[in-house]
């Protein structure tokens, strides 16, 4: 299988066809954003840390019946994928107020919530991402009743086998974005699942271990990431 032309550049990754029918190769580039692409910054190995632990999530969530779009990796910063036609909504499901939900909403930063909370942003750089609700979603029609159904049942699905894998590490899964995806009728996990889609909190100590290191200047994030994807991987590696 070939590289071919770049299908798609976006903030940390590019997307380019292959020479095989169906597949792509995913880049996970050393750029790191915040803030809507105000601050950026490139951070040697930052790209293959959330490979790294971009596979290691689909793999899992593969192996515990979630259809991603993960095939393999090529090299440390390439991923082969699924060729998807994406569905522009960004679902993000939070298990414990942080964020743009405590800046927007009178909720107290650490309140857990007593189900995990689904929402759901439309995927627009133009539109800085507005919030939407199911009538929008269907209005828009970005995907059928059946679909939204099914994407959400996902979403939770993910959630559910992420929080059990990072508890036993010692990590709270707070909240996390998620991408889906379409071929045929059948929909499919996307994207990436890393540092930089997640907020991760140490249990016992409470500090962060994703991109709200950099975001707010809380350390030095490429240590907080390489110690993450140790910690992440490694023991669920030697078990197998």
């Amino acid at each position: 299988m070939k590289q071919k032309d770049l299908l798609y550049k976006g903030k940390a990754k590019s997307v380019f066809n292959t020479s095989a029918k169906g597949k792509l190769i995913v880049e996970f580039r050393d750029d790191i954003t915040a803030f809507d692409g105000g601050k950026k910054d490139v951070l040697k190995n930052k790209g293959k840390y959330n490979a790294e632990v971009s596979a290691f999530f689909f793999d899992y969530l593969e192996r515990n019946g979630v259809k991603t779009h993960f095939f393999t990796m090529l090299d440390p910063h390439r991923m082969v994928v699924r060729k998807l036609e994406m569905i522009p909504l960004e679902v993000i499901v939070r298990n414990i107020a942080a964020g743009s939900i405590v800046r927007n909403y009178p909720l107290k930063e650490g309140t857990p919530f007593a189900h995990p909370l689904i929402v759901i942003d439309y995927k627009d750089d133009a539109r800085h991402d507005p919030m939407l609700n199911d009538e929008i979603i269907l209005a828009l029609k970005l995907v059928t009743p059946t679909e939204l159904k099914k994407i959400k049942e996902m979403a939770l699905k993910v959630n559910r086998l992420l929080s059990m894998l990072l508890a036993a590490q010692g990590i709270t899964l707070v909240d996390f974005k998620i991408e889906f995806g379409r071929q045929g009728r059948t929909i499919y996990l996307g994207d990436e699942i890393s540092m930089d889609s997640m907020r991760l909190w140490d249990k016992k100590t409470g500090g962060s271990l994703d991109k709200d290191v950099y975001r707010f200047e809380k350390g030095d994030v490429m240590a907080i990431y390489h110690k993450v994807a140790e910690r992440i991987t490694k023991p669920m590696n030697k078990r197998r």
